[in-house]
């Protein structure tokens, strides 16, 4: 994936997730929770993307030489 598709996804990540903790109401916990969950899943992302963990879940560790 090209750097420039990855920057402009994690800008849409960002945008979408503040107008929805800016505009619709909702209890703070549930935006706590949504917050985190959106986190946990743009970094899972992000690994995968980079190529650290697969798509089965298994972790690579890339080798130093």
């Amino acid at each position: 994936m090209p750097l420039i598709n990855l920057i402009v996804t994690l800008i849409v990540i960002g945008v979408l997730l503040w107008l929805i903790n800016a505009y619709i109401p909702m209890d703070g916990k549930i935006k706590k929770i949504l917050n985190v969950v959106v986190v946990i899943c743009v970094v899972v992302w992000l690994l995968s993307v980079f190529g650290v963990i697969n798509h089965s879940g298994d972790i690579h560790v890339p080798q130093v030489r």
